[in-house]
């Protein structure tokens, strides 16, 4: 087991469609802390997940994004859920293509935490989105 589904156990996050270990159907991503407050992780594209054909399904990169951010509040000890998600597609993303996912804490005012996902393929920005997350209630 690794630390990313460790987290994700310990919040009550097992059985999550982006990275729960005890979900069938989830796309199994993991993330590792950075070593500058933020995370990593890899997926590797599949036609299953495709919109368009060859291309990668936007509510699928909306996702990867959405866990990314996730998951670097849960290294920071923190368990949120998402109250805005705002997401740029910058350009197409192959439904063959390895995904390089990363997210780092933008600002915290109180209990509001602002993050930001980018999405790299062959080290180029495909996607990137802004979100802001709340405690879990």
């Amino acid at each position: 087991m690794d630390a990313s589904s460790a987290l994700g156990r310990f919040y009550g996050h097992a059985r999550c469609v982006a990275c729960g270990e005890h979900n069938p159907r989830s796309l199994r991503v993991a993330f590792v802390a950075d070593g500058a407050g933020g995370v990593q992780g890899f997926f590797p594209a599949r036609a299953d997940f495709e919109g368009y054909d060859g291309m990668l399904h936007g509510g699928v990169i909306a996702t990867l994004l959405d866990a990314a951010m996730t998951h670097c509040l849960f290294y920071q000890g923190v368990a949120a859920v998402t109250a805005d998600l705002r997401v740029r597609y910058v350009r197409p993303i192959r439904s063959d293509a390895l995904l390089e996912i990363a997210a780092r804490p933008v600002s915290q005012r109180g209990h509001l935490y602002r993050l930001r996902g980018e999405i790299l393929v062959d080290d180029r920005i495909a996607a990137w989105a802004e979100a802001k997350f709340l405690p879990r209630p």
